[in-house]
Formats: C-alpha cells, sequence, structure tokens
C-alpha cells in the first residue's frame, strides 16, 4: 500500500536532507576548500592551489573567543566599504552584478599594533617584521618607490599615512607579493573587520607535486600568474601553512 504523499516527501527529505544539512554544517562551520587566484601571495602560494580552511575558529574569533596571530594566512573579503572591494569579472567572465570576491593575505597586524611601511619594508610596533618574502622579492623586483610600499591606509576611505595603528576587532592583512601592484591588500583599504575573515587556511592540499623553483615575470602587466617560470626538481606540494610570514 502506498503512503499518503506527506510521508514520501518527508522520507525523501530524510534520505536527502540530511547528507545536505551534514556538507552545509561541515563546510559553514568545520573547513572548506578555497583555489588560490593570482599571484599576490608568491612565493608561498601559487596560482591554482587549493587550500584547506578551519571554519570553526573563524565563527569563534568572530564571537570574540581567541583571534589571528600575525603569519597567519587567512581567507576574507575586503571591507564593504572599499570600492576596490567590488567587482563584475569572476575568472575572466563578465557579471551582471557585483559582489566581493575573497582574497588571501597574510596577518601582519593585530588589534593595538602599530604598523608602519616605509621603502618596502614593514614595520610592527616600530620593529622591522621579518619576512621572508622580502627577501625572495629583494632578489626579483622588490617594490620600495611606489606610494604603495611607502604608506598606509587607516581605513576604506581614508587617505594614506605613514602609520596605522590597528583598532580593536580588526587585522591589518598583506600579500607576499612585494613587487609593484603585486598585491591588493589593506595598503589599499585599511584594516579588515574581523566579521569580514572567513578563517584561517592551514593546509595546502592540491596539487600533489610541483617544480620547486618560480620565477615572477616582474614585467608589471596584468595576470602575472600566467607568465611565472616554473623550474627546478619536482617536489611534494601539500604542507602545512602554519608560521612566520
Amino acid at each position: 500500500m502506498n503512503r499518503p504523499w506527506p510521508a514520501r516527501v518527508w522520507a525523501a527529505l530524510r534520505e536527502w536532507g540530511q547528507p545536505l544539512l551534514f556538507a552545509l554544517m561541515v563546510t559553514q562551520f568545520g573547513a572548506s576548500a578555497v583555489q588560490v587566484d593570482g599571484a599576490s601571495m608568491m612565493p608561498a602560494l601559487r596560482h591554482g592551489e587549493w587550500l584547506a580552511v578551519e571554519k570553526a575558529g573563524g565563527w569563534a574569533h568572530r564571537l570574540g573567543a581567541g583571534g589571528y596571530a600575525r603569519g597567519d594566512i587567512v581567507v576574507f573579503k575586503p571591507p564593504r566599504g572599499a570600492p576596490v572591494a567590488w567587482s563584475n569579472v569572476y575568472r575572466g567572465l563578465g557579471l551582471p552584478w557585483r559582489y566581493r570576491p575573497f582574497l588571501v593575505k597574510r596577518v601582519v597586524g593585530v588589534p593595538g599594533d602599530r604598523v608602519s611601511l616605509r621603502g618596502g619594508v614593514v614595520r610592527v610596533n616600530g620593529r622591522v617584521l621579518p619576512e621572508a618574502a622580502r627577501t625572495f622579492w629583494a632578489g626579483h623586483c622588490l617594490d620600495t618607490f611606489s606610494p604603495q610600499a611607502n604608506r598606509v591606509a587607516p581605513g576604506p576611505d581614508a587617505p594614506p599615512q605613514p602609520e596605522v595603528t590597528v583598532p580593536p576587532g580588526h587585522y591589518y592583512l598583506l600579500g607576499d607579493n612585494r613587487s609593484p601592484g603585486g598585491s591588493l591588500d589593506s595598503r589599499s583599504f585599511g584594516p579588515v573587520p574581523v566579521g569580514d575573515l572567513a578563517g584561517r587556511a592551514v593546509l595546502s592540499v592540491w596539487p600533489v607535486v610541483r617544480p620547486a623553483q618560480a620565477t615572477p615575470p616582474c614585467d608589471g602587466l596584468p595576470q602575472p600568474e600566467q607568465r611565472v617560470r616554473l623550474s627546478g626538481e619536482t617536489e611534494l606540494s601539500p604542507r602545512w601553512l602554519l608560521g612566520a610570514p
């Protein structure tokens, strides 16, 4: 005997809805995967890498439990008030609407820190921030003269200043790419509220192997990730993303 249609609908919801709900809970409150798009985090991350992002910590930090540390790589959306935060292009395709794309950058300033930039050198609380990325770019095309290399933005619509104090509940985020125009980050839109941070990238999971060396083009043209020269021995790519800048 056939069951009434409400019972059949409920059974279907139980059969298909529970796995979907579980998957939604995992991706929203557990972990999710994001793909690196561009060269703004070279040399730490390369275009096309897939990262595992822990979401539970992101939700906890938004509720005031704990926080991010200097050196963490985070996934976030730029502040809403920043004109550069909005785009109507997704992977080269034009869209009929504007949205705030997710970005991947590194935490260089936590709440209360004084952040300054001069000649491409980042200082936090008056001390030079040790950065392997700056050493890498000094051998290629380190930006030392542009306004971005010598000023920091205090907010999304405020003029750059020599130094900025990171307000409570905000983080100063910079890309590792310190070539001219190499990264859209807090130098352009200021500190990012913790509510706009999705979570910390903890692991690079794909590809499995990659060439050991990646040489940037240093030509100042758009989409530099398409002209990065790969060379050297093949090495395993999956790795923990923990640690210092």
